[in-house]
Order: structure tokens, then sequence, then C-alpha cells
């Protein structure tokens, strides 16, 4: 079944008058996908994501890091999450492969936001299925090959761009992501 896939990043140095900035470096080594032509959505949420969202706006599909920088400032809190729905593209099909664009979710987490894991960045970057080989079809481990190496170069680029203290690739359900590749590529 499949899985949602994060990638979370702790940061050294962390506060809220830092948020703007940080979430600008994200949102500048993001590859964003050139093939979509929907809005991407910039949400401000306060204190938890049970609460109905403080500021909700379309942008261009790749959005303009400055602009939304500025959101953040305008909102600026400890207790705030800055979320930007968006596509990046990746590979997708059974027998039809091509590079569509895909969801994916990217929050800048005030230090006082409610959250589980505690971390200041969280990008969901899409189900796991996108990254993994199906033994099933042969073509698909060039294609998932493909994304994760767009996974990686997104991670390299993020350590490149932020301080960051702690880094984790990881599923929704908790299950290590670099184990299941490898059960998946060799077994």
């Amino acid at each position: 079944m499949a899985d949602q896939l994060y990638l979370s990043y702790w940061l050294r140095g962390y506060s809220p008058p830092a948020m703007p900035h940080y979430f600008e470096r994200v949102l500048a080594a993001f590859p964003f996908s050139r093939l979509t032509q929907a809005p991407s959505l910039m949400r401000v949420y306060a204190v938890e994501f049970a609460e109905p969202a403080l500021y909700e706006r379309m942008f261009p599909s790749v959005p303009e890091p400055p602009a939304l920088a500025e959101v953040v400032r305008q909102f600026l809190n400890p207790d705030c999450c800055y979320e930007l729905e968006a596509a990046w593209d990746l590979w997708q099909g059974k027998e039809d492969w091509s590079l569509v664009p895909a969801r994916v979710v990217i929050q800048c987490r005030g230090p006082e936001f409610l959250s589980d894991a505690g971390e200041h960045i969280r990008i969901f970057c899409g189900i796991d299925s996108l990254f993994l080989p199906d033994p099933a079809v042969a073509a698909s481990v060039r294609f998932a090959e493909s994304n994760v190496r767009s996974l990686l170069k997104l991670s390299h680029d993020l350590d490149a761009a932020l301080p960051a203290e702690k880094r984790l690739l990881w599923t929704e359900s908790g299950e290590n992501f670099a184990a299941l590749l490898e059960r998946r590529l060799f077994h």
C-alpha cells in the first residue's frame, strides 16, 4: 500500500525572525514543475492544522520565493506554519511512463506550532510508490531511479542552502525508506 514520503529538516539557530529567510531559501532550491499550468497555493496556519487557515492565496505555478517570504514576514509568529502546495515533475505510469506534475507540499513550521516531530521544514514529496520500483513492471526501475535522483538532488541542494542540524527521509507509517528501497531493488 502506498505511503506518504517526507523530507524533514531541523536547522541550527532556528528562530522566528529567521523563518522568512529559511523558507525563501528552501523555495529557491526547490525544482518546481515546468510542466504544470496549475497555480500554487500558499496557506498560513496558526497553532495547529485543526485551526482554519489565517491566510490562503493562489500564486503562479512557479512562485517567486521573495513574494512568499514576504507573506511569512506579514504573519511572522512562533506558532505559525507557512505552507506552499505546488508541483514538481516526476515520472509516473505503469506501461506508458511520462514526466508529469506531482503534488508537493512545503512547510516552514514555527517552533511553537503543534508538531509531532518538531522539525522546522517538512516537505511532502508524494507517495512512496513514485520512488519505488514495481517488481511486476520491469521498466519501473529506471523511472523510479530517476525520481530518487530528483529527491537526492533536492536533498543535496537543501543541504547546501540550509544550516541543517538533522535531516530525515521518512514515510508516514514510520518505515525506513532506504530499507524499503533496498528490498524492492535487491529481493
